[in-house]
This record gives C-alpha cells, sequence and structure tokens, in this order.
C-alpha cells in the first residue's frame, strides 16, 4: 500500500499588525476608521493568498478580523421612546461586527449618530475576535484563477478562516438569541458574517451588485410586471430621469438619465433566478423591482439576503385568486391580515404570532389605487376590497378534497390566496421591514372562473400597467415621509438593537 505523507503541522498564525481601540465622538469619523481597519484586513487576506499561489509558506495560517464597534451606557434614563431605535434599553456594553463600511456608509453614520445623540456617549472602534472567512475578503467582481488554488499545497481550509454557519445564523433577529454571562449585547440584528453571506447570495440570485439596491423595494411573481417596469425606467431615462438618476439591470447594465441606450455593464447570458431591476435616486431613495417566480421558498430566500441591506419598505405586486363571489377579474386586494400555510417560515416565526398591518403602508397603497384609478370613498370599494390574504404552499390545492382548505378560508375570512405575501409580510415583521401587499384578482378557481384562450393576454395588457403605477406612486409616497415615522414601534420586540 502506498504509504501516506501528511503535511507538517501548522506552526504559526500570521496577521497584521493590532488595530489599538479608539474612541470617537463624531460618527463620521468612527465609520472612515471601520473602513480603514476593513480594508487594511481584507487587503492582507487577497495578499497571503495570491503569495500562497506563487509558492510562498503552507506551514503558516493566515487569519484577520472583521472591525467591531461598540458603545456603554451606564444609565437607565428614558429616552424619548417615539422613535422606534436609536437607543439602548438598558445600561450595559453592546457592540456589533461590521462588514463593507463603504456600502453601508449612510446607514452606520445615521444609526451611530442616534445613539450618540440619545445617550451622550462616545463609540468606539476596535478589532473584533469573529475572522473573515477568505471568500468573503475578494472584492465584488474578483476572479480567482481556478489554478492558484491548485498550485496551494494544502487545503485552504488548513491556511485560511472560511464561512462558518455557526455565525451565519438568525437568532438576534428571532428574538432568541442569549447572551453569554460577560459578553457584549447585539447592536444590530445582523453580524457581519451574516451580511457577507447574503450580500454574495443577493448577486447570484439577481445578477446584480447590492450596492445598486434601493431602500424601497417592491416584489412581483410575473415578468409581465418586470417587463412594464423596464419599458417605463427607459422611458424615464430618456426624458430625462425625472429625480432617477439611472436604471440599472441585471449585469449591472446601467443606463443613466438622459440617455437612451445603457452605457456599461455587460447582460448576462440568461437571466438569473430572480432578477432585480434598480431605478435608482440618490442615496438609495429609488425603487428596486425583483421578479420572484412563484411559491413561498422563493419569497424567503430573497427576504433573508435584502434584510441585511436595512431597506425602509418592500410590498408585493402580484396576482392572486380571488375567493369572493362579488369579485372580479381585475380588482384589488389590500391585505390587512394573513393567514400562513406557506410553512417555509415555521421554525423562525410561530405561526401563532399575528403579522400586524402597518397604518403607513396601508394608507400610501390605498391613497395610491384612489389617484391612480380616479376613485374614491364609496366608488373606490367597487374596485378594491380590504381584507385576509392566504399563503399557501401548494399551487394546484384545488385538486384536493375541497372540504378542508375552503373551511379554513372561510373560517379566517380570506378574500385572497396566493403563494408569496403572507411569506414577504413575515419576513418584513421578523426582520423589522416595514411591509405590505396589493394583489390583483387573475382568476376565481372556487366560483369557476378562470382566463380562456386569449382572455390572458388582454387582462394582462390592461390590468399590469395600472397596477404598477399604482405600485410605484405607493413607494414614492413611503419616500416622502419621515423615517421616523415609517419605521413602526410595532415591528419592536421587548429587548431591541439600537440598530434599525
Amino acid at each position: 500500500m502506498e504509504k501516506r505523507i501528511y503535511p507538517q503541522a501548522i506552526d504559526s498564525v500570521v496577521m497584521p499588525e493590532p488595530f489599538g481601540r479608539q474612541s470617537f465622538n463624531d460618527a463620521g469619523k468612527a465609520v472612515a476608521a471601520l473602513q480603514v481597519l476593513y480594508d487594511r484586513n481584507t487587503k492582507f487576506l487577497r495578499d497571503s493568498f495570491t503569495a500562497l499561489a506563487a509558492g510562498g509558506d503552507n506551514n503558516k495560517r493566515y487569519r484577520a478580523f472583521y472591525p467591531e464597534v461598540g458603545v456603554t451606557t451606564t444609565s437607565f434614563t428614558q429616552i424619548d421612546s417615539r422613535q422606534a431605535y436609536g437607543h439602548m434599553p438598558t445600561p450595559g456594553h453592546f457592540s456589533t461586527t461590521i462588514t463593507q463600511p463603504a456600502l453601508f456608509e449612510r446607514y452606520l453614520t445615521e444609526q451611530l449618530s442616534l445613539i450618540m445623540r440619545n445617550h451622550g456617549v462616545p463609540v468606539t472602534v476596535s478589532e473584533s475576535t469573529t475572522p473573515i472567512p477568505l471568500h468573503f475578503a475578494f472584492l465584488e467582481g474578483s476572479h480567482v484563477d481556478g489554478t492558484a488554488a491548485e498550485r496551494i499545497r494544502r487545503p485552504i481550509r488548513d491556511l485560511f478562516d472560511v464561512p462558518d454557519l455557526d455565525g451565519t445564523d438568525d437568532q438576534i433577529a428571532n428574538g432568541t438569541f442569549e447572551v453569554a454571562l460577560g459578553e457584549a449585547r447585539p447592536l444590530a440584528a445582523f453580524t457581519a458574517q451574516r451580511i457577507d453571506y447574503s450580500l454574495h447570495r443577493m448577486s447570484h440570485y439577481t445578477a446584480t451588485s447590492p450596492q445598486h439596491f434601493q431602500n424601497f423595494v417592491l416584489f412581483t411573481n410575473y415578468q409581465f410586471y418586470i417587463d412594464e417596469f423596464v419599458a417605463r425606467a427607459h422611458e424615464l431615462m430618456a426624458k430625462g430621469g425625472g429625480g432617477y438618476v439611472e436604471f440599472v439591470e441585471p449585469g449591472n447594465v446601467v443606463t443613466k438619465a438622459g440617455q437612451n441606450a445603457p452605457g456599461a455593464g455587460v447582460a448576462p447570458p440568461r437571466l438569473p433566478q430572480m432578477p432585480a431591476y434598480h431605478l435608482k435616486k440618490p442615496n438609495h431613495g429609488g425603487i428596486t423591482m425583483v421578479n420572484i417566480g412563484v411559491g413561498p421558498s422563493n419569497a424567503k430566500t430573497i427576504t433573508d439576503h435584502i434584510a441585511v441591506l436595512r431597506p425602509h419598505a418592500w410590498v408585493m405586486l402580484g396576482h392572486c385568486a380571488g375567493l369572493r363571489n362579488t369579485q372580479a377579474l381585475g380588482d384589488y386586494v389590500l391585505a390587512h391580515a394573513y393567514v400562513r400555510e406557506d410553512h417555509v417560515l415555521d421554525d423562525d416565526l410561530p405561526v401563532w404570532v399575528p403579522i400586524p398591518p402597518l397604518a403607513e403602508i396601508q394608507v400610501a397603497l390605498q391613497e395610491a389605487v384612489a389617484e391612480v384609478t380616479g376613485l374614491s370613498g364609496y366608488d373606490l370599494k367597487r374596485i378594491m376590497r380590504t381584507g385576509t390574504v392566504a399563503t399557501i404552499d401548494n399551487r394546484n390545492w384545488e385538486l384536493r378534497d375541497q372540504r378542508g382548505p375552503v373551511q379554513r378560508l372561510s373560517q379566517s375570512r380570506a378574500i385572497a390566496l396566493d403563494m408569496e405575501s403572507a411569506t414577504i409580510a413575515a419576513n418584513g415583521f421578523r426582520f423589522r421591514v416595514p411591509y405590505g401587499t396589493l394583489l390583483c384578482v387573475s382568476d376565481k378557481p372556487l366560483h369557476g372562473e378562470l382566463k380562456l384562450p386569449g382572455m390572458a393576454t388582454e387582462f394582462y395588457k390592461r390590468q399590469v400597467a395600472q397596477h404598477l403605477t399604482i405600485g410605484i406612486r405607493a413607494m414614492e409616497k413611503l419616500a416622502e415621509m419621515p423615517m421616523e415615522r415609517l419605521h413602526s414601534r410595532k415591528l419592536r420586540s421587548f429587548s431591541e438593537t439600537a440598530f434599525q
């Protein structure tokens, strides 16, 4: 038998020079320090990998750590709690690891400024004890030659830290995280490694960079809506933008305001699983639209990842089955409650947890419907009904014994059925992202009203344009609202993180 030769043991760990703890009373300077530390440590890992691939020392381990920001309070002084975030619930030391400070610069500056203002204390910047995985140290768009890894004589995991699933869970957001004795309490809902994981998955699923995502997100389950969104965006760009500065499509294809054609980016050879399109305004104030396809699994997947960007609102625009005989094809459904039979979030958010309607979102959607249709008051009730939406995970529910599903739908007072809305709303509730749902009735299976051949094309042509106009108008209304009003206290639990 051939004798196996094992490499000698790792004899040392190589790290960048220690970074001394720094204290700041200026949020902008604190974020700048986080950026310097992050850039230095990720460059160290990239350079170490390059050196190893060129024949460097395979008997050393290379490690660098995420930056960390922390704050300590010593008083129970009652903070003005009208704002849902920006303050700590009790005295103590709070901290969070940070990744990609440049991407989150505005967000971090706002959150740290609020804490400093509300508590009158400085924040500290230091190195954490959480290693940066090599995979997350490479810059977006980097290409690593496959032969480089082959030239390294030991397994990558022997030489570098790799993604650790133990550090990418949602215990903080789920409210199940338990602070060990002597540990700092969490300052934010997501750790740096959890954020990095989502940023990488986001690029994969949407074929666009996380930097292009806007703070107001529309989800749809039909390509028809995307086609209409793209056509409108290109028309807007050609006319000067109308307040939007550029439009980004999969492949980071960018059309700037005033242009008739893209000036950067390369369209992918095929669309990704959930393509995203971004109608951008300064400071991420525009609208992102994502075609999530059909089903609660996709709905959970994409919202799990987009949540780390801390958007200000997301809304579902899609088609549904109307459950009431009084509804007509093309009517709108404004969800104010949800029956959750999607099951994908059962382990994270028990089904007994109510998902409340958010007044700010509900009002914006209703006002947008009224403005676009020209109807108001009692006349508006003719085309829009507010009520319970049921979300299921079985597209062919009609083929089962009807006694069970129909009875449950009737008892819940549901007026519409789909496969995504409750999932998106529940994940909004879980991640403290304001949420809403406006659906369009496309068939009535309980009443035998299915679209006949030819009817579908005409229906989509007529209704999608109006529905999308309503969604865009609602998002613009939300963008005009003060953020402290939009981010509702009803999404906060007993002991919340200070970061929004």
